[in-house]
């Protein structure tokens, strides 16, 4: 059992505290915000994570896990420290290490001998060499160990994973690094800490690639009157390609791939080498978005004014409660400023966004499709392919829908009188 504190209780942070604790090490997670501490102590999950509640009660239970405040105490002893830190997209496409610099600075007064100080944030390649100049510690070792959980799935993720990647200078440090994991069945990887940190914005960047590309496929066969369902099936069945992220979609969002995919681009940009495959997939990223607007336009007969869409679904995918960079978002805000009357129902949001203040939260399926002329579907909840379309369509007073996921059954849909519109199929 090792003694670990996790700097940052965000979905790496608390979810990386919570499962080393299953692993049975002494974990103490540091915040400095003292609500959301407060809220964990008493028993609550700031995030939608699953699984992750009951490993946060069985930590504290057994003694393993605490939630604190204060740093000195989170450190005190420490043999392993996590530092899950956000770091957010700059205007310029970089990554804004600030609080991550921030904390590295202030930690260094409190860490014991032969503590190994661990990066989990996502940053850009040579990251470990600036906290290494930051920290000035040289009785401290350090090393790069980046996170591939995802959100809505990441206590799965961490305990279950592909792979565990350990970058260091120093194999002895790697090899410490690595015996965290020991409880977990996984190949292990140990390489130079450049080369761990560009593991993960390869990976991440390459699934993000993978998505424009199935995206525009589907706009392709929309064009010829293939279904992008099958051709996906196809692709996906050659197993050097596989099945994964081989779904169009209205784009992908989140908290990570837009970051990471303009932090590489950025990189690329800095060392004089222009990424054209990677530029070309965040442009087709935003195109999609353009043009399931005037898929909108065209359905409603070129205009949108004044006119009631009900919206299901605003998280950037389906199993989390998180908006950041989500494609619905995007989406609404831009019909929203064509003046259409959005009404949104999501499993997970009661509190309207700022970016969309204009829009209407309801609590039902039904209540969004009130007197709407248009159905939209924006996130893939299981729940909205269990839905009675015949309920909905007394609710409308027009039968259309444009389902962006191609979550529903559109011979279902169609048999209730709905004219119905996927992505890259010819419904």
């Amino acid at each position: 059992m090792s003694k670990i504190c996790v700097i940052g209780t965000g979905y790496v942070g608390l979810s990386c505290g919570a499962c080393l604790s299953s692993l049975g090490h002494n974990v103490t997670c540091v915040d400095i915000n003292q609500d959301k501490i407060d809220l964990i102590n008493r028993g609550e999950i700031p995030i939608m994570e699953t699984g992750l509640k009951e490993l946060v009660d069985e930590g504290r239970s057994k003694g393993l896990l605490s939630f604190t405040t204060d740093l000195k105490e989170g450190l005190a002893s420490a043999e392993f420290i996590f530092l899950c830190l956000a770091t957010p997209q700059s205007e310029d496409g970089s990554a804004d290490l600030s609080t991550l610099m921030s904390s590295v600075k202030t930690i260094a007064a409190y860490l014991k001998p032969n503590a190994v100080v661990i990066t989990k944030s996502t940053v850009p390649i040579g990251t470990f060499f600036d906290i290494e100049k930051v920290l000035q510690r040289p009785d401290v070792s350090l090393a790069s160990n980046p996170e591939f959980v995802r959100e809505g799935s990441a206590v799965q993720d961490f305990l279950h994973p592909d792979r565990i990647i350990v970058g260091a200078t120093s194999e002895f440090v790697s090899q410490r690094v690595a015996a965290i994991y020991s409880g977990i069945d996984a190949p292990v990887l140990l390489t130079d800490p450049s080369s761990a940190e560009a593991i993960k914005h390869a990976s991440n960047s390459f699934l993000a690639m993978k998505l424009s590309y199935i995206n525009a496929i589907a706009v392709i066969c929309e064009l010829y009157g293939a279904d992008v369902l099958d051709v996906s099936k196809g692709i996906g069945l050659d197993h050097r390609i596989g099945a994964e992220f081989l779904t169009p979609g209205p784009g992908w969002g989140g908290s990570c791939f837009p970051k990471d995919t303009n932090a590489l681009l950025y990189m690329a940009r800095s060392a004089g080498y222009k990424f054209g495959l990677l530029g070309e997939a965040i442009e087709v990223n935003n195109v999609v978005q353009k043009r399931i607007i005037e898929r909108i336009l065209s359905s409603l007969d070129e205009s949108i004014s004044g006119k009631r869409i009900a919206v299901w679904g605003l998280t950037f995918k389906a199993n989390t409660d998180d908006l950041r960079d989500s494609p619905a978002i995007q989406i609404v805000s831009a019909l929203l400023g064509l003046g259409a009357q959005i009404r949104c129902f999501d499993p997970t949001v009661r509190v309207i966004p700022p970016a969309i203040r204009q829009a209407e939260i309801v609590d039902s399926v039904e209540s969004s499709c009130e007197g709407a002329e248009l159905l939209l579907v924006l996130t893939e909840w299981s729940q909205f392919s269990q839905i009675n379309p015949i309920a909905i369509a007394k609710k409308m007073t027009s039968k259309r829908i444009i389902d962006c996921r191609n979550i529903l059954d559109p011979d279902t849909w169609s048999e209730a009188g709905f004219q119905y519109h996927g992505i890259g199929r010819s419904n």
